[in-house]
């Protein structure tokens, strides 16, 4: 591990260059009665080149600091809505500076803004806007580039927009909706030369009349503010690459916004590896669906998919990516009171897999090591037309529907070595469809009375297919296969059909303007179909029906929840009291085999909400909450089916309803005094009468069920992340700790499974706007399990670095690179890889054409590693990684 010790004196030695560059202003605001003036701005404007080289918030106790350069003429702008702007000139010398400053107020104008510079940070109420040209050093790309760069902003390794530590679930665009539902295509698509300002909206909620009777601490919205240029005009670009081995990318985007119409077109086609729109993106993809009808009503009901989880390949574990995206979103204002949007996704990724796994089975001592090649075919696609009519404060009604499909092919094959070696080869294929209505009525009667009637329909239609041909019989005793066949060809084909309906009333009842009451009556109906068939094709191509009823499943299942909620919120000086509870009644049915199953419950499950504001930008939260959870139909179906060649399912038509409950503690604090920010969150859960999986196992194949256990299942994870800003000098640090203990039974004995996750990460980097920018960082992982005594931990050494550099009028080189040392305290592994990404680009000042040469993976590592845990087995898995490419790019911005 020479690397680190190459890293850490760079890291110490940069920092402490950059840290004593300059030296500090600081001192306190007040108002004529000496009361301190909260979030007033200070800036400082050099007096010879007439930028301003540094900018500063009060605190609540009217205390600023901001840093300037040594010896520098200043005029330093002190300024609060309603007070007279006060410029002060300074001539900094070796020595820090206190300045005690009283504003004088200026009532006549109080609702009059003067805009004296263009501040880097306001802050108005729950509102936080940045001035982008304020951080940016021109290296910038995208939005996501530019985010980075601003204190209380991430961007994390997927794309995703993160904001004191949750994440970003709306990107609006002068107001518009960004592909409402996903934050990754607003930071990894709008371009970084496009960007005026951005606001960050907290507590945000779209219904005007609901805002300050809910709980928004965790809704974050941004909208980003272009400038002049680009507004009411067509602007985008055009990106096309070629490299050696018939590599390409094109990448056209074009944009057009206005107040009545924005229009934003995406496209993207590469054979590098670039996923512009993964599957994790697409089940994340709700179109923006408030969801304010299922959570936190008491009742934990999913209606599972029946698939067979593809698709779920990460792009930096496969070794070749081939993707195609397309992508279109719209919105129009018809009038004052009616605006219509609405957006189109399409994306096909063609994905080959090479892996190589070793899985220890626990409670057998067996080992299998498999090598894999499998081929995956993908297409998503996504369709979402929204209505918003608001013709008076007092009434808002929303509709929407959101169409999804995806179509799923793959084709694997596998060596399996363990006891004896199989070959064997599989096919899965899926083409399920999901249509989700929402609307949505907010009525306001008065200012003591508002309404809100949200409904929720959705039809799903799933229908995977799997298909494996093996040397080895499989589950001798299960699947009466044809002995006299020269392979096993075992096909099964399901079928699932899920009609659901959510409706839920909220009475808010306004008894002042520190408290109301909240009536909920709400209902949860579904109903659905499920078929399942296992055969076997014959060498002559002829099926062969199983006749055994264990091996197809006719179902037919129905679930009704109908729930009446209370709860009473309470501001009292700083703390917020939302206590509540809801009363359930619950009836499940399920008819297969010729019978029928019917179960009734009545239930009151409560919950609490606890908010201390200590300061305008720092409180903490405590949240509590029981759920009561339910199975659907793909766990009651008693016939079995197929998981995986060495894995089949068979239901439990008798289980009932497990207990959940889950206690959160969240604490965060966001200074712009000194540009900190810290998040930490802290989450308790222990489920009763737990759902387990109950498994017998021979060899290394494995038939599962669901049964309903005392044995009770605990986790406690917390994450905590510090931020804070040192003039150009950003400092972070993030960890995450994750503790699990579960129980489930294999070969019909009880089996209690460990696992303890730490992962740590920390980084210094810089934001000069006129030098080379670095950062460089550390993250640290280990991964310990134990189950029944037997223990294993891994670990992984991750150090890296980022540096973007401006030179030569036109200028910028950008690279990342990461190293992996991973390894297991055994010493039976260890394997140590880095990746290198690069690309140096010219685009001569006011021109429009950008020319570029990139390079990803530029070290041709070939593998990376990871490790997974569960209770039947132990595997470390080694993926072949895509290889070194180089691209010859040209940009043309319209």
């Amino acid at each position: 591990m020479n690397l680190k010790h190459i890293l850490l004196p760079i890291c110490l030695a940069w920092s402490c260059i950059a840290f004593s560059q300059g030296l500090t202003v600081s001192g306190k605001v007040t108002d004529s009665l000496q009361n301190p003036l909260d979030v007033a701005n200070v800036v400082a404007i050099n007096k010879k080149t007439n930028t301003l080289d540094g900018f500063g918030i009060t605190t609540p106790e009217g205390k600023f600091k901001i840093n300037v350069k040594k010896n520098t003429e200043y005029t330093l702008k002190i300024s609060f809505l309603g007070f007279e702007t006060k410029e002060i000139p300074i001539q900094t010398q070796e020595e820090d500076i206190y300045l005690d400053v009283a504003l004088s107020s200026k009532p006549e104008n109080l609702d009059e803004v003067e805009l004296i510079y263009e501040i880097p940070i306001t802050i108005q109420g729950d509102t936080i806007v940045y001035n982008t040209d304020s951080f940016v050093s021109g290296t910038e790309k995208k939005l996501a580039d530019v985010l980075k760069k601003l204190p209380g902003i991430e961007v994390n390794d997927d794309g995703e927009i993160e904001v004191e530590g949750k994440a970003v679930t709306k990107v609006m665009v002068e107001g518009d909706d960004f592909f409402d539902g996903d934050s990754k295509l607003a930071s990894k698509n709008i371009p970084a030369n496009a960007l005026d300002k951005v606001e960050v909206l907290r507590n945000y909620n779209e219904v005007s009349q609901l805002s300050g009777l809910m709980n928004n601490q965790d809704n974050i919205a941004l909208n980003i503010k272009l400038k002049e240029g680009k507004k009411k005009f067509w602007f985008g670009e055009i990106t096309g690459g070629l490299g050696p081995d018939e590599r390409y990318v094109a990448h056209p985007k074009l944009f057009y916004y206005s107040p009545e119409f924005s229009l934003n077109v995406l496209t993207d086609l590469n054979n590098v590896g670039e996923v512009p729109f993964s599957l994790r993106d697409y089940w994340n993809f709700t179109g923006g669906a408030r969801g304010n009808i299922r959570p936190n009503t008491g009742t934990l009901f999913n209606t599972s998919t029946s698939g067979l989880g593809l698709s779920i390949t990460q792009n930096n574990r496969a070794s070749s990516i081939d993707s195609r995206f397309g992508a279109v979103n719209f919105s129009y204002k018809p009038s004052n009171s009616w605006r219509v949007s609405g957006y189109g996704i399409f994306s096909n990724t063609n994905t080959l897999l090479e892996t190589m796994a070793r899985r220890t089975f626990i409670s057998t001592n067996e080992i299998e090591n498999t090598q894999t090649v499998a081929d995956q075919s993908t297409s998503l696609g996504l369709a979402k037309f929204t209505s918003n009519y608001k013709p008076s404060n007092k009434l808002q009604w929303d509709y929407e529907v959101l169409v999804r499909t995806v179509d799923d092919e793959e084709d694997v094959s596998t060596l399996s070595v363990a006891d004896i070696s199989d070959t064997i080869f599989e096919n899965q294929e899926q083409n399920p469809l999901t249509v989700t209505q929402n609307s949505n009525l907010y009525y306001t009667l008065n200012d003591k009375n508002i309404f809100a009637l949200e409904t929720q329909y959705e039809y799903s239609d799933e229908d995977p297919f799997y298909n494996a041909i093996r040397d080895v019989q499989p589950f001798v005793g299960i699947v009466p296969v044809d002995m006299q066949q020269n392979s096993f060809n075992i096909g099964q084909r399901q079928y699932t059909q899920t009609n659901r309906i959510d409706a839920k009333l909220d009475y808010f009842w306004v008894l002042g303007p520190k408290s109301n009451l909240n009536f909920t009556f709400g209902t949860i109906q579904s109903s659905q179909r499920f078929n399942s068939s296992i055969f076997q094709v014959l060498d002559s191509g002829d099926q062969n029906t199983f006749g055994n009823e264990e091996l197809g499943n006719t179902v037919k299942f129905s679930f009704s929840d109908y729930y009446l909620g209370v709860h009473y919120k309470l501001i009292s000086g700083k703390f917020t009291f939302n206590p509540g509870f809801h009363i359930h009644d619950y009836t499940a049915r399920n008819e297969q085999l010729g019978t029928e199953v019917v179960d009734t419950m009545f239930n009151i499950v409560p919950d609490v909400f606890i908010n201390l504001q200590l300061k305008q930008s720092e409180s903490l939260r405590f949240t509590y909450t029981i759920q009561r959870e339910f199975s659907d139909i793909n766990q009651f179906a008693r016939g079995y089916v197929f998981t995986n060649y060495n894995a089949l399912y068979q239901g439990n038509r008798d289980l009932e309803s497990a207990l959940f409950h889950t206690a959160q503690l969240n604490f965060f604090s966001f200074s712009m005094f000194n540009q900190q920010n810290i998040f930490a969150n802290l989450v308790y859960s222990k489920r009763i009468d737990a759902f387990k999986t109950n498994t017998g196992i021979v060899g290394i194949n494995q038939v599962n069920t669901t049964i309903n256990s005392n044995l009770d299942d605990e986790t406690l994870s917390g994450t905590g992340n510090y931020q804070r800003t040192f003039g150009r000098i950003k400092v972070s640090g993030r960890s995450t700790l994750a503790y699990t203990n579960t129980f489930n039974i294999v070969n019909d004995m009880p089996q209690n499974s460990r696992s303890f996750t730490q992962d740590y990460e920390a980084s210094l980097g810089s934001s000069f706007r006129k030098a080379p920018n670095l950062e460089l960082g550390y993250r640290y992982t280990v991964n310990r399990y134990n189950t029944c005594g037997i223990e294993t931990t891994f670990f992984t050494d991750r150090p890296f670095a980022r540096l973007d550099i401006a030179f030569l009028n036109g200028f910028v080189l950008l690279a990342d690179y990461d190293y992996y040392f991973y390894r297991d305290r055994n010493q039976t592994i260890e394997n140590e890889y880095g990746f290198l990404n690069a690309s140096l680009s010219y685009q001569k000042p006011e021109s429009k054409w950008e020319f570029s040469i990139q390079g990803t993976n530029l070290t041709n590592n070939q593998d990376l590693n990871q490790d997974t845990f569960n209770d039947l087995f132990f595997r470390t898995t080694e993926y072949s990684v895509q290889p070194r490419y180089i691209l010859l790019k040209v940009k043309y911005d319209l």
